[in-house]
């Protein structure tokens, strides 16, 4: 099917580009808005991209990308199951293949950089007849200032056809999910040579297909840690701008967040129903703060923020670490090509199926990959989530007392309270309140949500935390 012309993204990257400098500058004081910012269609809350992550943007290669998607791409099949110690075919080759990659480029992080087998034996379970291996390649960019902040970016590099038990047919897995360990890898040769203050994983898992199994022994392994990860993304199908109507939409990249939190307990729960925050979980934070930082001219890139899990009655890599408390999203392309995904490799009445690297966009990956670096190293960048925010319901008033802790960061400046009306599906007001732990509003908590962000002496904001209730 022939290509149609680009529709163009849903709000402007040039419009946006016209007001981003003055984000963090025209947060007026009380309650007030950035209305230049507002009237390009971005929250008052958006940040403006600095000279070091414009840099670090520019690095990232289309052509780079290209070349691990159809290396991958070249092992014949990726399955879980396929052979693990033939060098040329199979999972394990790819394995290897993913793991030197990573090691050459961690030899230019001056050590900072470490590179992992992440392996353990997988006991059978319903598309796992026999004990199998599975094995992470997983990449730790440590942070200088505050390393025990983690940051988290995945894609998963088995890969499969119509069967899922089908473990010797050709399986190239291009877009699902060569695309997204392009990501990961193109993201950890970019910044293997900075220092970000928090620190970053890149990972490649693997037995996604056969039910998330990779990622649940890395969530796992990070909970049993006790990792402080506070943001985790996960890019699956993330290859291509074209749908399976030949439509494109180059620009635009779903990022799929939970409302209520998989983990939630049966007292968050009744909390929840009582003050609201459906739409306010620790991962529709981070997704919003996503929309801040990579919708803007350095990226190219409008962020269609869906409000879902992930897709209907779908799954990914996200999902173990939801269920471990995680903040966590995952990033896919605007409209899925079925033809090219989860297909056996086959010509049938003159169309190609198969998920094969020509039906990629590399460009758009690289645009793709740009989102994810804005947002992992502002990120690492920026001051850690707000902690223990909280608002005061010891007695009844109209106005609104929030509190929470000071961080520990070095560069902290202060923090902000942000507000919006209940119907609202981002932050639309922002007040800077200074070093403080404290702040009371003169808006009632019946009528608006509330939330609290750090900052940086370098103007980098975090995520917001949403406050719960203290009597």
């Amino acid at each position: 099917m022939a290509q149609q012309p680009a529709t163009p993204p849903r709000r402007s990257v040039l419009a946006a580009a016209a007001v981003t400098a003055a984000a963090g500058a025209t947060f007026a004081g009380g309650a007030g808005t950035a209305s230049a910012q507002e009237s390009a269609g971005l929250p008052p809350t958006a940040q403006r991209p600095g000279r070091e992550l414009r840099a670090l943007l520019k690095e990232i290669d289309p052509g780079r990308i290209e070349a691990i998607v159809r290396r991958l791409a070249a092992f014949g099949t990726r399955h879980t199951l396929s052979t693990q110690d033939d060098p040329k075919r199979g999972i394990g080759a790819a394995r290897d293949w993913i793991h030197a990659e990573l090691k050459r480029y961690a030899a230019a992080s001056g050590g900072r950089m470490t590179v992992e087998l992440q392996s353990y034996i997988q006991e059978p379970v319903p598309r796992v007849p026999e004990p199998t291996r599975i094995t992470n390649v997983v990449a730790t960019l440590r942070g200088s200032a505050d390393p025990d902040r983690v940051y988290v970016v995945s894609g998963h590099y088995d890969s499969r056809v119509t069967d899922v038990m089908n473990a010797t047919a050709d399986s190239p897995g291009a877009d699902d999910d060569a695309s997204g360990v392009a990501v990961a890898m193109e993201l950890a040769r970019v910044m293997a040579t900075r220092r970000p203050a928090a620190t970053i994983v890149f990972a490649a898992v693997a037995g996604e297909e056969q039910g998330l199994l990779g990622a649940a022994h890395m969530a796992e392994r990070f909970k049993a840690a006790g990792t402080n990860v506070q943001g985790m993304f996960t890019d699956d199908i993330v290859g291509s701008s074209t749908a399976d109507d030949g439509t494109r939409d180059p620009y635009t990249v779903r990022l799929f967040a939970e409302g209520v939190p998989t983990s939630e307990t049966p007292e968050e729960a009744n909390t929840r129903r009582s003050v609201g925050g459906e739409n306010d979980s620790p991962s529709r934070q981070l997704a919003r703060f996503v929309r801040d930082v990579a919708v803007n001219d350095a990226t190219g890139m409008d962020v269609r923020v869906i409000y879902r899990r992930d897709r209907y009655l779908r799954g990914g890599d996200h999902i173990p670490f939801l269920e471990r408390g995680y903040p966590a999203a995952r990033f896919t392309e605007p409209a899925e090509d079925y033809a090219h995904q989860h297909q056996d490799v086959r010509v049938e009445d003159g169309k190609q199926y198969g998920d094969l690297p020509e039906f990629c966009d590399f460009g758009y990956i690289a645009r793709v990959a740009r989102v994810n670096g804005a947002a992992l190293w502002t990120l690492a960048q920026a001051p850690g989530t707000p902690r223990n925010a909280k608002i005061l319901t010891s007695s009844l008033t109209n106005d609104t007392e929030l509190v929470w802790d000071r961080g520990t960061e070095p560069d902290l400046a202060g923090y902000e309270v942000v507000w919006r009306e209940t119907t609202a599906p981002e932050w639309t007001h922002v007040i800077k309140v200074g070093d403080a732990t404290r702040h009371t509003v003169d808006l009632s908590k019946d009528n608006v949500f509330f939330g609290v962000r750090a900052v940086n002496r370098a103007g980098n904001r975090s995520p917001v935390a949403f406050p719960a209730p203290q009597r």
